[in-house]
This record gives structure tokens, C-alpha cells and sequence, in this order.
């Protein structure tokens, strides 16, 4: 007897749904928000009811997982320098909850301090900074960089505004 070919679907196997392998795919080349996955399919022509059937068998399967795709991107923004608060608002403008980001931001286990000096140096180089002029062009970039108020205060000895007075 012949043995099924792993590649052919059986009809053990669910019916295919419109958009599912579009979806593999993508998540085959990295990690997928639900709502990135959404969009790339709505863009495809799938219905929202599809895109919705087909996350939700992603899910069922462990290929689409929020957490997973949070931990990967905050990993690789804390690889090029950036801080907590610009991670943040990454996460979030990918959907996920408050509880989700403070998850993954805890996981991080990242010396921010140590991390925004890096980047200051990669930036302006051992020397200090001359003047107040250059602190807080200094303290700028890490602000733009998406580092905490205490840590830019900290590392530049320069004062900035905290973002929770700016609302």
C-alpha cells in the first residue's frame, strides 16, 4: 500500500480555508501580528470573516502568537538601541493589550541604563558632554531614541519632560 504523500491533504485534515496558506507563508518568512496578518490579507481580497476563521486556526496551531511576535520584536528594537517607550508604542500600533506589552517589556530583562550610554557613545563617543547646549541635544537623542524620562535624566544629568504631562 502506498503511503500518502506528508505534502497531500487527507481527508483527515480540515478543508482548506481561503487565505490559510497565504497566511503560512507569510508567517514562514517571521512573526505576524493578528492585526498585520489581517490587513495583509484584506489586501489579498479575503473576506474578514476568512481572515478571522483562518487567525483563529493559526492560533489553534501555535503558527500566530501575539506574545511570540511582541518578544521578537521588542528583542530585535532593543538589539538597534531603542528604549521602553519607543518599544511600547511599537507594540502597541501592532494591537497588542496593555498587559501583553508590560508582559514583554518584563521579559526583556534589559539594563536600560546601560543600553542608552551605549548609545550615546556609539552616537557622541567617550567624551562628555562640553556644555548644556550639547546635554541636552544629548538628552534629545534619547528622548527621539525612546528611552524614560529617569533614564535619559540619569544618564545625561540633563532634565526632560515626562511623557505623562504631555497628554
Amino acid at each position: 500500500m502506498k503511503k500518502p504523500s506528508p505534502h497531500r491533504r487527507t481527508s483527515t485534515t480540515q478543508p482548506p480555508c481561503p487565505g490559510y496558506d497565504r497566511a503560512v507563508e507569510l508567517l514562514a518568512r517571521r512573526e505576524y501580528s493578528v492585526r498585520e496578518l489581517q490587513a495583509k490579507l484584506a489586501l489579498r481580497g479575503h473576506a474578514t470573516s476568512a481572515t478571522t476563521a483562518v487567525i483563529d486556526r493559526l492560533k489553534e496551531q501555535y503558527y500566530q502568537d501575539d506574545a511570540r511576535f511582541g518578544g521578537s520584536l521588542a528583542r530585535r528594537r532593543m538589539g538597534q538601541g531603542y528604549g521602553t517607550q519607543r518599544i511600547q508604542t511599537e507594540l502597541k500600533s501592532h494591537g497588542l493589550d496593555a498587559a501583553a506589552i508590560r508582559t514583554v517589556l518584563d521579559e526583556l530583562d534589559a539594563d536600560w541604563n546601560a543600553l542608552a550610554r551605549e548609545q550615546l557613545r556609539r552616537r557622541y563617543g567617550a567624551r562628555a558632554a562640553a556644555d548644556y547646549t550639547e546635554q541636552s541635544a544629548r538628552a534629545a537623542f534619547l528622548w527621539r531614541r525612546g528611552f524614560d524620562p529617569a533614564t535619559v535624566r540619569l544618564v545625561t544629568r540633563a532634565e526632560v519632560g515626562d511623557p505623562e504631562s504631555d497628554d
